[in-house]
């Protein structure tokens, strides 16, 4: 996702303006800049989830860069849970901003909420997204929202640590054959892996490959599949395969621990890809592993470009949100405004130029091309399920590999996912 960016992706940011993502300077505005279309709001607000740039950065100045002739965007960043919660107030008091880039499983249920208009009551394009990362965007057959763009998770690995403990990357196919690397990596002295078990759903984010790579369904959290994740990365802690952080890491710490060098493996975003290119030891990716083999499910990350409801003046609050929208997230657009954050593009025509523009991006086409949305089974269900799940994960870790706590865990969860 790029569930949410945090802190090491302000270094993202740095490379993707030099190197990373071939977008624009800090004095770059997007391309063809709408012209005055909302006159009645002279300010728009503008709300996304990336608190980690300021109004200077050249992410900040580029979304200022999409205000009409005469107008001006006041953006406001926040994470995704204070956005929601946010805007839920916002819209009941009749003061919400006009455009917001929204966690993609949070639309479904603000949609439904109420929170949000279609786009076609606005007249924003909804065409041309794929259908595996435009699903979110869509609630009882009703277009909520634009995709942003995408993102998902791979498998990094140190190539000079398993070159060096005599692991073949190419060997790793499977839970057993990745278990016997750690175990070769550790005990070789080196550290094992890194990932984010934090509450919430950047931990989820981040469980849902082995979950879904262990053949597990997010109907049903206490079959034995979903029972077999928990006990994997609970095993990692046990056998110190994984720091005890992971418990409390989000996706930036994590990454910040991989970067010392000591850890063989991290689970983490393709929104580090280009900026690992540039770290002090080889990093290569691997697609996450599915328990009996191939690459598992991994999950969409990403936003969507949604318009909250207006009561008053909606015909201009609605006009403003369409011009700023169709200046960063039409198709032309897309690939600037992604290249800025680090996401590929939801489209396959231009995610293909994307990658090959950037070499790096090569090894993450096909786990992006079949990504799967995590609200695609359960909808405005989503999210319940997704909290129960995430307390099955911390408290699988923190048992350290007891099975026995392991299985309640996922019992209760199953029990509150339908709760």
């Amino acid at each position: 996702m790029n569930p949410t960016l945090k802190k090491s992706a302000l270094l993202l940011v740095a490379v993707s303006v030099a190197t990373t993502a071939s977008a624009c300077g800090s004095s770059d505005k997007p391309a063809d800049k709408p012209s005055e279309s909302s006159s009645s709001v002279s300010t728009i607000s503008f709300w996304d989830p990336y608190p980690q740039y300021d109004d200077s950065s050249d992410w900040g100045m580029y979304v200022k860069g999409c205000a009409p002739e005469g107008a001006t965007i006041n953006r406001t960043s926040a994470p995704n849970t204070d956005l929601i919660n946010n805007l839920t107030t916002a819209v009941r008091e009749d003061n919400a901003p006009d455009v917001v880039f929204l966690d993609n499983p949070a639309v479904p249920e603000a949609a439904a909420s109420g929170l949000l208009v279609s786009l076609d009551e606005v007249g924003i394009e909804t065409s041309g997204a794929d259908e595996n990362l435009a699903g979110p965007g869509t609630v009882d057959g009703k277009t909520y929202g634009v995709p942003i763009g995408a993102n998902t998770l791979g498998l990094y690995y140190n190539e000079t640590i398993l070159k060096a403990a005599g692991v073949d990357p190419a060997g790793i196919t499977d839970w057993d054959s990745l278990n016997k690397a750690l175990e070769s990596t550790t005990s070789a002295g080196h550290k094992g892996i890194t990932f984010a078990g934090v509450p919430g759903e950047e931990g989820t984010f981040q469980f849902l490959p082995w979950f879904w790579g262990a053949g597990a369904d997010l109907k049903q959290l206490d079959s034995p599949e979903a029972v077999e994740a928990g006990q994997l990365v609970s095993d990692w802690i046990g056998k110190d395969y994984a720091p005890k952080s992971a418990i409390t890491d989000n996706q930036s710490a994590s990454w910040d621990l991989f970067l010392t060098g000591e850890y063989a493996f991290a689970e983490n975003g393709s929104w580090f890809a280009k900026s690992a290119t540039d770290e002090k030891f080889p990093i290569k990716m691997m697609p996450i592993p599915a328990k009996d083999g191939g690459a598992a499910p991994v999950p969409t990350g990403g936003e969507f470009g949604v318009v909250p409801l207006h009561k008053d003046n909606s015909e201009g609050h609605y006009a403003a949100a369409k011009s700023v929208i169709d200046c960063l997230l039409s198709t032309d657009k897309q690939v600037d405004t992604d290249n800025m954050l680090g996401y590929f593009t939801a489209n396959s025509e231009t995610r293909a130029k994307q990658i090959a523009a950037e070499p790096v991006y090569k090894t993450w086409a096909d786990a992006i091309n079949n990504a799967q949305g995590r609200t695609t089974d359960l909808g405005t269900g989503y999210l319940q399920t997704s909290a129960a799940l995430s307390k099955a994960e911390q408290a699988a870790l923190n048992a350290a590999g007891d099975a026995g706590q392991v299985k309640a865990a996922f019992t209760t969860a199953a029990e509150e996912s339908q709760g």
